[in-house]
Parts: C-alpha cells; sequence; structure tokens
C-alpha cells in the first residue's frame, strides 16, 4: 500500500471533516427523514415502514465492501460518494415539489443510504490504511465525536431550523431548505477533502480480480456461519437492540404526537433541542463512560449492566406518556437519562461483535457481517414498532419495549463471552 501524503497531512486536518461527512448523511436518513415524514402528516407505521427499508443498505454493505478494493484511490471513492450524496440531499428538495412527493422522497433517500453505506466503506478504509496504529489509536475518540456531530448538526440543528421554518414558510418549503443546506455542506465537505484527504492507492488493483474477491468474499461468509455457536450468537445480536430500536424509532414521534393522541405535542424545534442536542450529547458521555466501565470490569462482568442500561431507562417513555409533563426541561432531563444509558450499553454489543464473535482468520470481515447482522436486527424491529404502538398506544407501548429486553438478559447469562472459534485465545 502506498500513501501519498497531502499538502495538509496531519490527521487533524482530515478527520473531522471525512467523519463529519460519514454522519450527517446517515442522520439525515435514518432520523431526520422520519421526522420530515411525520411533519408531512404520515402515520406512524408508514414512516417506521419505510425508514426501516432505507436502513437496508447499511445492512447489505458488507457484500459489496470487498470490491471497493478494486477501486484505484480510496480517497477518489470517498470524494466521489460524498458528491454524489450531496447532489442527493438536495434533490430531495426537488421530489417534495412533485404531486407524487412520497415516492420520489423514496426514491432519492434509498440513493442518499447507498451513497452514505459506500462511503462507510471507503472512508474506514482510508482512515485504516493512513494511520499507522498509534495515529488510529490517537484518533479513534476523533471519529465517534465527529460522526455524532453530523446527529447534532442534522437532528438538532437542523431540525430546530424546520421547526422554525415550518411555522413562517409551511412544512414542504422547510424541509426542502433543509435538505439543500444539507447538501451543499455534503457538497462542501467533498470539495475540502478532495485537498485535504490522503492519497491511498489498493494493493488489490493489481493483485486480485473481481472473481479472486467473489471467491474470498464467498469463503468469508462460509467461515462466519461455520462458528461453533454461532446462530446463538446472531440471536444475542439481533435481540440486543429489540428494545433499543423500538424506542429509538418511535420515541422522536410520540414527543411530536398530539397530547390528545397520547403524545407530547412538542414543536419539531423542541424535539430538535431536547433529542438531537441534549440528547446527543448525552449519549457521547454515555458511550464514553460505557468505554471506560467495560475495560475496568472486563466484557463478561459488565455485560449485564450494559444490557440494563440500554433498557432500564426506557421506563423514562412510560412516565413521560402517563405523566404527559409540560415542562421542557423535566422532558429534556428525562430524554437525557435515556440517551445516556443508550450510549453507555451500547458498547457492550460493538465489544461482543468485536472480542467474541469476530476473532478468527477473517475477523477484519466476520466484524463487518456482524456489524450488518446487527442492523438487520435494528431495521426488523423498527420496521413493526409503528405496528405495535398503533395498536397498543403509546404507554402500553413503552411498557412493551420494556419486555423486550428480558430475553437477552436472559441470554447473557447462559452464552460465553470468549471468543467463539476454536483456536482462538479468550478476548
Amino acid at each position: 500500500m502506498t500513501i501519498e501524503k497531502s499538502s495538509t497531512s496531519s490527521p487533524a486536518w482530515w478527520v473531522p471533516s471525512l467523519y463529519l461527512a460519514q454522519g450527517l448523511p446517515f442522520f439525515a436518513v435514518m432520523v431526520l427523514a422520519g421526522q420530515m415524514l411525520k411533519s408531512m402528516g404520515l402515520a406512524n407505521d408508514v414512516i417506521t415502514h419505510w425508514t426501516a427499508l432505507l436502513g437496508g443498505a447499511w445492512i447489505l454493505k458488507p457484500l459489496w465492501s470487498p470490491f471497493m478494493e478494486l477501486a484505484s484511490s480510496k480517497k477518489k471513492m470517498v470524494v466521489l460518494f460524498q458528491l454524489a450524496g450531496g447532489i442527493c440531499l438536495a434533490l430531495v428538495a426537488v421530489a417534495l415539489q412533485l404531486p407524487f412527493w412520497f415516492a420520489a422522497v423514496i426514491v432519492m433517500l434509498a440513493l442518499i443510504a447507498i451513497c452514505s453505506a459506500t462511503h462507510d466503506i471507503a472512508c474506514d478504509g482510508l482512515y485504516i490504511v493512513s494511520l499507522d496504529d498509534k495515529q488510529q489509536a490517537q484518533y479513534a475518540g476523533w471519529t465517534g465525536t465527529f460522526f455524532n456531530a453530523g446527529r447534532v448538526l442534522a437532528a438538532g440543528g437542523l431540525l430546530s431550523l424546520a421547526g422554525y421554518l415550518e411555522k413562517t414558510s409551511g412544512v414542504v418549503s422547510a424541509w426542502s431548505s433543509v435538505f439543500v443546506i444539507l447538501g451543499i455542506t455534503m457538497v462542501v465537505l467533498a470539495a475540502y477533502n478532495f485537498s485535504a484527504l490522503p492519497q491511498a492507492r489498493n494493493a488489490a488493483v493489481n493483485s486480485q480480480s473481481a472473481r479472486d474477491i467473489a471467491t474470498t468474499l464467498y469463503e468469508v461468509i462460509v467461515e462466519y456461519f461455520r462458528k461453533p455457536g454461532i446462530w446463538i450468537a446472531i440471536a444475542f445480536i439481533i435481540l440486543f437492540r429489540a428494545g433499543e430500536a423500538q424506542v429509538q424509532t418511535i420515541g422522536p414521534l410520540f414527543l411530536r404526537e398530539a397530547r390528545e393522541l397520547g403524545g407530547l405535542g412538542l414543536s419539531t424545534s423542541e424535539v430538535g433541542a431536547v433529542y438531537g442536542t441534549a440528547g446527543t450529547v448525552a449519549f457521547i458521555v454515555g458511550s464514553i463512560a460505557g468505554g471506560y466501565f467495560t475495560s475496568w470490569l472486563g466484557l463478561k462482568r459488565a455485560i449485564l449492566p450494559l444490557i440494563l442500561a440500554v433498557n432500564l431507562p426506557n421506563i423514562v417513555f412510560y412516565y413521560l406518556a402517563a405523566a404527559q409533563p409540560t415542562e421542557l426541561t423535566v422532558i429534556g432531563l428525562a430524554l437525557g437519562v435515556e440517551m445516556f444509558g443508550y450510549g453507555f450499553g451500547f458498547v457492550g454489543l460493538i465489544l461482543y461483535m468485536m472480542q467474541v464473535v469476530a476473532p478468527g482468520k477473517y475477523q477484519t470481515a466476520h466484524y463487518a457481517l456482524s456489524t450488518g447482522i446487527m442492523q438487520l436486527g435494528f431495521a426488523l424491529f423498527k420496521y413493526f414498532s409503528g405496528d405495535v404502538q398503533i395498536a397498543l398506544g403509546y404507554q402500553n407501548f413503552f411498557l412493551w419495549v420494556l419486555a423486550c429486553s428480558v430475553p437477552v438478559l436472559v441470554m447473557s447469562q447462559m452464552i460465553g463471552m470468549s471468543a467463539i472459534q476454536k483456536n482462538v485465545a479468550p478476548a
């Protein structure tokens, strides 16, 4: 691998812009899109069905990630998909103006999701090959921080802006403006990264064909499903997010729902402030604390508290649905508790996939497959969450969410927390 340094070769010049560009389109599709469709008057089940399907790009990306090695330059791929994603984001504004706006918007969001998922592959690959082990560790915190900065900007700042514009210029105009801003931001980031990113040529271009890569991919998948206990591990990965996937999907819609329908009746701007901004900060703090907590206890001893941390704070949504407080401070504090617990406990799933499932000959590829399965679980529970909420109502739905944590709590005490492949030392 040959790495050509750019004129601004310090990672401090390009890691922030690289991972901000990774986060913005992801949260545009996975968070902002749901809020936009809610403002357009769609029912919760319709919103959850389509946004879950859009998440399929991140589920399937491990299947085409090996073929990305055939590109001559990771930098070119990063910039290309940032630019393409930016154009598609801006085109959502055009789609909203059409008589068949819903179908057009879904098509554009699907293209954004594909561009974003493919960009993830090139982005992480560029980071890995451009930095040595010491630098990778040094800037690891930056990647998560700036990825989540994308959430603060999209689900915080831009959602608040959308709420303001909804009142002054109407729903369609408001959301058109927001997606144009997102598109311009991504194009600007692409232009900056074209200059700032280091060159990183792919070794596979000269040494492997597409057929070679397809053969290796087949072997990777077969070996993954031959791991001893893999189906139990897959069930654990999917069930880990059963409650969290549903509350992360329905929670923001519940905040927007009219009080006479069981929601809190918050404005779009208020949701952006309490969930997209304050909630994201709580999530980041929780993630950092969860990492230190797990390193202190070890995964085996920490896994039960981590699962409880993800699920027990969801009780605040039952409180909010039952009490229906009007004070934004009270609502914000409750959501901060929930998001802190989500960030704190989610570390457990990441480390389980990394230390228990992935070790072996194809560790990196098997970790990627595990993350795809994780996203599959999230999308599955997200898909039917709207149907369950409509059937049960908000209060009973949030009790159902708490009940969904029981299977994974039981499983955590029955399965091992050491590497599941034979002849691999436990993590």
